[in-house]
């Protein structure tokens, strides 16, 4: 586990998602697992159901493009028989790339929508904002990173900004 796929299983969970993290995914004949899914979410709510794969890789786009694919489709494939056996097969899955960068021309890695680690943090930090100072609301502790964050950005008792 990174502490990037742990930031992000304890948003959506925080967010009211259910959420797996680290799957081992099409069980192969001969030992092993076919794929590891570093994330998975889905709201009961909304019925949302994202698969989000986060990489702090300096490979290139045809090799990005290699392994995403194969997670992705490796996703796309057990989402509904070993992952969320429960959930209608017709549910979309919205596929999300965390990645270092988004560069200006890309939107999408095979099929998934792009957002940098920057553009997630802000999306986090915007959140947490709404929550206000840790002495008035705090994050509860089993999200030990993003009470942190809510420390490091609200404070306890006044802003810090």
């Amino acid at each position: 586990m990174s502490h990037l796929e742990d930031l992000i299983a304890e948003y959506y969970d925080w967010s009211g998602y259910l959420v797996k993290q680290n799957l081992k995914v099409g069980k192969l004949s001969h030992g092993g697992w076919e794929m590891e899914l570093d994330v998975v979410a889905f709201h009961p709510e909304t019925k949302r159901l994202v698969h989000i794969e986060p990489s702090i890789d300096a490979d290139s786009w045809a090799e990005r493009e290699r392994r995403f694919r194969k997670k992705f489709e490796s996703g796309e494939r057990y989402m509904f028989s070993d992952v969320f056996k429960w959930q209608d097969p017709s549910t979309p899955v919205e596929r999300i790339a965390v990645l270092v960068s988004h560069p200006e021309d890309r939107d999408e890695l095979c099929g998934a929508k792009i957002i940098s680690i920057d553009e997630f943090m802000q999306i986090v930090k915007a959140d947490i904002m709404h929550c206000g100072k840790v002495a008035s609301n705090a994050i509860p502790e089993r999200y030990p990173l993003l009470r942190t964050i809510q420390f490091t950005i609200q404070g306890y008792y006044k802003c810090l900004g």
